[in-house]
């Protein structure tokens, strides 16, 4: 079946009769405030629908033939929002649940990175995520993982080599190769990573970037490969810096990554289709409570930006970037996506309308989501730890100064701090007191058995132990603790429930959430999954976390190709430097 954004030949001369009055459309919406993304002006006028296209728009159409009418009264109209990278494994449910709490909101497609299923489960897992998005009332474009895995200081479930890459790349859906990550490769002219860039551009699909704190030299010899966008930029000099070379700067708003607020300034008309929406990462609590891209444009507005241009940020530049033709406004041709809006200051959906017709009315899906076609075969029983794995496994020898993990609050970001830790028996053990907390990374894929061990400082853990199989982007076991025998229970909870989430204490498990897909996505509700999650929250906060988003948080400080420092199953890895580094100093 075609896709309605390709619309077909008969779709196109319905449009074109209706437009011109030789036939009624099927849908006339009279009197509607029309937010226009190209001339960044709200026009009061009349919207003529012909199946999944907009036939015309203008007062012509005040008396258009249409076999319904829908008089709005002087309500806003604006175009579907588009979220222009998302991982939607972060939200922890599946496409359609996903779907579920994002199209009332108003967003009507998302570009999907799917790299953290792939560094699970590698082709078979994106599959699965393409099938299961497979004819839902959400458009799900997809990105190819460029980086399973994303750095040789790691080991992930799979590996997707170029001729992998090459072949996803053929799929209707699929617009572009995923977020570069490895900056220190392509600075370095590696090869591999360079010609990525190419086999995206040979068909004229995007090469995406991923390039955190890069400036100067560096940043433009990231540029010079031909990567075309960035999401990393976290203060206002970064995102004028690359955005004057060129770059699509793409404004995030996660859930623990919140760089809207320090980029607002940048969101002028003057910036034209260079600028873009973007959620990242986003959790359960967060989509139900804040929305998905929605939140970006709603936030934006309500600090002065120009709303037609606020939207043109969360739907037209996201397509124009992508290449997606017919999508992102409210215009003669293009797709009936459409959002009513009582008011502009809560931009809170009245009515959705994806490809003409109505698929949310009052903040609640007023269709049925069409059951998975998807085999899930390939992505679950995915976690299986080293057979001899014991609290021996997770010793460090006596140290004088030792390196240690610092997390950044609302940022994906890490400091490296230099501490003296403390010893007992010989070793180095957790100090809750001086919240020094064990970190762990175990192995999970079942393949080399390896467990990285250092220590973190910022959870203010008192007791216990968080443990998740949400470890970017190797997507091993992460935990920490105050104490060795929590941190080995919550390692062997989480291998009985196939992954997922858990709050451990005195070996007691005080709350858990089940993630049995590849260890990161459960097919329960949305609404569920968010309680679960809050019970965890709270959890963690009875045992002293300090942190926003601690299991979020705990799952980036794996992250190998973000500053500075980070754990994986190999051991420390200083990011700047890309390679292992002594626990010792």
């Amino acid at each position: 079946m075609p896709h309605p954004s390709r619309p077909t030949l008969q779709a196109l001369q319905f449009a074109v009769d209706a437009a011109s009055g030789r036939r009624p459309g099927t849908l006339l919406l009279k009197n509607a405030s029309v937010l226009n993304v190209f001339s960044l002006q709200i026009e009061r006028t009349h919207v003529l629908l012909a199946d999944a296209l907009i036939a015309g728009i203008g007062e012509i159409f005040e008396q258009a033939e249409a076999e319904e009418v829908l008089d709005l009264g002087g309500r806003w109209l604006a175009p579907g929002l588009i979220d222009g990278h998302v991982h939607i494994e972060s939200s922890l449910a599946t496409p359609s649940a996903y779907a579920a709490a994002v199209l009332p909101r108003g967003v009507t497609g998302v570009v999907c990175d799917p790299h953290e299923i792939g560094n699970v489960a590698g082709v078979p897992g994106i599959e699965w995520l393409l099938a299961e998005s497979e004819n839902l009332p959400l458009d799900v474009w997809v990105t190819v993982p460029s980086c399973v895995p994303s750095t040789k200081l790691e080991t992930a479930g799979a590996t997707l080599d170029l001729s992998d890459i090459s072949q996803l790349l053929e799929h209707e859906r699929v617009v572009g190769v995923a977020e570069i990550m490895s900056f220190p490769d392509v600075i370095a002219a590696d090869p591999d990573n360079l010609e990525k860039v190419r086999l995206a551009e040979a068909i004229r699909k995007s090469p995406e970037g991923h390039a955190p704190g890069l400036s100067g030299r560096d940043l433009q010899a990231y540029l010079a490969s031909g990567i075309a966008s960035d999401h990393e930029a976290t203060t206002l000099e970064e995102a004028q810096e690359k955005l004057g070379c060129g770059t699509f700067v793409m404004v995030r708003e996660g859930s623990v990554t919140r760089n809207l607020k320090a980029l607002t300034p940048l969101l002028r008309p003057q910036h034209g289709d260079r600028l873009g929406f973007v959620t990242d990462d986003r959790l359960p609590h967060d989509l139900t409570t804040e929305g998905g891209a929605d939140c970006l444009v709603r936030a934006a507005i309500s600090s002065g930006v120009d709303p037609c241009y606020a939207l043109r940020c969360g739907s037209y530049n996201v397509a124009k970037h992508y290449g997606l033709t017919r999508l992102g406004a409210v215009a003669p041709g293009y797709l009936a996506d459409l959002i009513v809006l009582d008011d502009l200051e809560t931009f809170q959906a009245n009515e959705v309308f994806k490809a003409g017709r109505r698929v949310a009315l009052k903040g609640r899906l007023s269709v049925t989501l069409p059951p998975s076609q998807a085999d899930a075969e390939a992505v679950r029983n995915t976690v299986s730890l080293p057979p001899g794995l014991s609290e021996a496994s997770f010793r460090l020898e006596a140290a004088g100064q030792v390196r240690c993990i610092e997390p950044v609050p609302y940022q994906v970001l890490t400091k490296a701090l230099h501490v003296t830790p403390t010893v007992r028996g010989g070793e180095i053990v957790a100090d809750p007191e001086r919240d020094l907390l064990k970190l762990v990374c175990v192995e999970r894929h079942g393949r080399t058995g390896g467990v990285g061990v250092g220590l973190v400082t910022g959870f203010g853990l008192r007791r216990g132990a968080l443990a998740s199989t949400v470890g970017h982007d190797h997507h091993n076991l992460l935990a920490v603790g105050a104490n060795d025998a929590d941190l080995l229970t919550a390692c062997q909870h989480l291998e009985s429930l196939g992954g997922g989430f858990v709050a451990v204490a005195d070996g007691e498990i005080l709350a858990e959430l089940a993630l049995p897909i590849a260890g990161l996505v459960t097919d329960q509700p949305l609404e569920q999954v968010g309680e679960q999650m809050a019970a965890l929250d709270r959890a963690a906060s009875k045992l002293g976390n300090t942190l926003p988003g601690p299991f979020m948080t705990l799952s980036f400080l794996g992250l190998a190709v973000i500053p500075e420092l980070r754990l994986t199953d190999k051991g420390l890895v200083d990011v700047l430097k890309a390679e292992i580094a002594t626990l010792e100093v």
